[in-house]
């Protein structure tokens, strides 16, 4: 069955990949996507990782690690599946009210599929879906793509109460005169983030902006 840019031989990942935990209410034998999720989430991460390495041979890392969020992130999948009218396609409990705009349902389904994909058809069939999804076209550019800091910092300060993003630097490794900084951000009662890059501060930037993903 032909959908999303690959044509299934087993359909049956496919209907997995659909079925939302939800469903499992009226159908509790039901297999749902969350495993197929966990899978696609890493089979993403490495397209998006090797599109983004051949698409910008001269970016840092820290810059490379903070597009790949954008690219990865709940916004920019479930917008993806918006464009192709997923939510017609889930499978979902029939009391079930409609997908708002930028759901994580969405978002994780868009992850089942790239993991249903990966095990029908290898990772060319994944990269497949992920072109036919278009997530190789970055979102939007907006103010925190350029400083993933500064809008971490406004947005918690801006929460009631007002929170402080803390950062931690974990380890340098590395040799002298190329060391890898790792850096741990954390906030109360949102979260933390790690990321590693060649200065302290692209690593922070970089742990932000997967924190500020992390928060949509």
């Amino acid at each position: 069955m032909l959908f999303c840019g690959h044509d299934f031989s087993n359909e049956s990942l496919l209907e997995e990949a659909l079925t939302t935990p939800s469903f499992r209410m009226d159908h509790p034998s039901a297999s749902d996507n969350q495993r197929l999720e966990f899978l696609g989430d890493a089979v993403l991460g490495f397209i998006a990782a090797q599109f983004l390495y051949s698409k910008y041979p001269k970016e840092k890392e820290g810059r490379l690690t903070v597009l790949r969020t954008r690219m990865v992130s709940t916004a920019a999948l479930a917008a993806a599946a918006e464009k192709i009218s997923l939510a017609s396609h889930l499978k979902r409990n029939r009391a079930a009210q409609p997908l708002p705009s930028g759901a994580k349902a969405l978002a994780d389904a868009v992850e089942a599929l790239m993991g249903a994909a990966f095990l029908d058809g290898g990772l060319d069939a994944a990269k497949k879906v992920f072109e036919a999804l278009e997530l190789s076209a970055l979102p939007a550019e907006g103010e925190w793509n350029g400083n993933p800091k500064g809008e971490l910092q406004i947005r918690t300060q801006a929460m009631n109460p007002p929170r402080r993003p803390e950062y931690e630097l974990i380890e340098t490794s590395g040799k002298a005169h190329e060391p890898v900084f790792k850096v741990r951000v954390k906030v109360e009662g949102i979260g933390e983030a790690v990321s590693s890059a060649r200065t302290h501060k692209e690593a922070e930037a970089a742990a932000a902006a997967i924190l500020l993903a992390n928060m949509v």
